[in-house]
C-alpha cells in the first residue's frame, strides 16, 4: 500500500506550500483538491507544477472530486460535464492517473434516475479512457443512492468498464449504512483508491466532515478495513483525507509529519 495525504487536510495553505511541506514530512504523494488545483493554475503553468513535484520527489496519484455527473439534467448537466472534460484533460497533462467522482444522487429519487446513473457512469468511464484516466466512484453517505459500499460495488460491476472502479472513503463507509460484510462483496480488482480518516464520540447520524480526525483516534472500523486491504493485497494508494477546520490551523509541515505517522501506524499495526 502506498501512502498519500490529501490537500484538503491543509485547505488554508496554497498548493505549492502543501507540496513542499508534506514532502518535508516524508510524504511521497499528495491527493489534490481540484478546485484548489484550478485556482493555482490560473496563476501558474502545469510545467511549473510538474517541476515543483519533481524537485520535491512528489507525485499526484488522485484528484478529488467531480460531482454532478450522475443524474443532473439540462443546463446543470451541461455545466458539470464540461467541467469534467476540462478536468480529464488537466489530469492527463499532469499525469494524474485517477479522478474521484462522487456518487451524488439527491433525494428524492426520480423516475429514470437509476438509468441515468448507469448511462452516466458508462459515458464517464468511456471519456476517461480516452484520456488514459481511471474514474474512482466514491460512495456518499448522504446520497439517496450509492450511500453504501454494496450499492457502489454493484454499479461498478454492472458498468463493466476497466476504467471505472471504487473510491472507498472510510468516513462515508463508517457513518453511512455500509456494513463490514460489504467489504467482502467488493471486487478487489475494482478498488482504485482509498481515503481514510476517523470519527470519535459522534453518532453516525450526526457525523459530518468537520468531525473527521486522524485515523486510529476514533470509532470507525479501521482495523477491519486495513485487514481486508491486506488480505486482498491492495497495492494502490491510501490517502489521508480530513476536512476539519480545526486541523486546518496546523501548519502543513507539522501536519505532514503527524499525518504520515498516523498512516504508518495504521497500516503496520499487528492485530492478529
Amino acid at each position: 500500500m502506498k501512502l498519500a495525504i490529501s490537500q484538503v487536510c491543509s485547505l488554508h495553505a496554497q498548493l505549492p506550500q502543501c507540496i513542499e511541506d508534506y514532502s518535508a514530512g516524508t510524504c511521497p504523494a499528495i491527493e489534490v483538491w481540484l478546485t484548489a488545483l484550478e485556482y493555482y493554475l490560473d496563476q501558474s503553468s502545469p510545467e511549473e507544477l510538474r517541476a515543483l513535484l519533481d524537485a520535491q520527489g512528489m507525485s499526484i496519484p488522485a484528484a478529488s472530486y467531480q460531482g454532478g455527473l450522475l443524474v443532473s439534467q439540462g443546463e446543470e448537466r451541461q455545466v458539470a460535464w464540461e467541467l469534467f472534460r476540462r478536468r480529464l484533460k488537466l489530469c492527463r497533462e499532469l499525469l494524474i492517473p485517477t479522478l474521484v467522482v462522487a456518487a451524488d444522487v439527491p433525494s428524492p429519487i426520480r423516475s429514470g434516475d437509476m438509468e441515468r446513473v448507469q448511462v452516466s457512469l458508462r459515458q464517464a468511464a468511456h471519456e476517461a479512457a480516452e484520456h488514459d484516466i481511471c474514474i474512482a466512484l466514491e460512495l456518499q453517505s448522504g446520497s439517496a443512492f450509492g450511500n453504501n459500499l454494496q450499492s457502489v460495488s454493484a454499479l461498478v460491476d454492472q458498468t463493466q468498464h476497466p476504467n471505472l472502479g471504487i473510491c472507498l472513503d472510510v468516513f462515508h463507509f463508517g457513518v453511512g449504512p455500509s456494513k463490514e460484510s460489504d467489504l467482502r462483496a467488493m471486487n478487489p480488482q475494482s478498488l482504485f483508491h482509498v481515503q481514510v480518516s476517523d470519527v470519535s464520540g459522534v453518532p453516525r447520524e450526526f457525523a459530518t466532515d468537520q468531525h473527521r480526525i486522524l485515523p486510529g483516534d476514533g470509532d470507525l472500523p479501521l482495523p477491519a478495513i486495513i485487514d481486508f486491504l491486506k488480505d486482498i493485497r491492495y497495492d494502490r494508494w491510501i490517502s489521508l483525507e480530513i476536512l476539519n477546520p480545526t486541523l486546518w490551523e496546523i501548519p502543513p509541515r507539522q501536519f505532514g509529519e503527524i499525518g504520515m505517522a498516523s498512516l504508518r501506524k495504521l497500516i503496520t499495526a499487528d492485530r492478529r
